[in-house]
C-alpha cells in the first residue's frame, strides 16, 4: 500500500506537475486580464450612457449651495 504523502526519490517526477501548474496559472492570469479589460469597457460604457460623472458633480454642487 502506498503512503498517504508520497515524495518520489526521483525528482524528475515533479516536472509534469510543474508544467500543469504553470499552464493553469498562465490561463488564470489571462482570464483575469480579460475580465479586467471587459470590466473597464463596461464601466466606461455605463458612464457614457447615463452620464454618471456629470450627474454626481451637479448633485454635489446643488447640496453645497443650500
Amino acid at each position: 500500500m502506498m503512503e498517504f504523502l508520497y515524495f518520489p526519490e526521483d525528482k524528475s517526477e515533479y516536472i509534469p506537475a510543474l508544467i500543469t501548474l504553470l499552464i493553469f496559472m498562465i490561463g488564470a492570469a489571462i482570464t483575469m486580464y480579460f475580465f479586467y479589460k471587459h470590466s473597464k469597457k463596461e464601466a466606461k460604457r455605463i458612464d457614457e450612457k447615463y452620464n454618471l460623472n456629470q450627474d454626481t458633480e451637479n448633485y454635489s454642487d446643488d447640496n453645497k449651495s443650500e
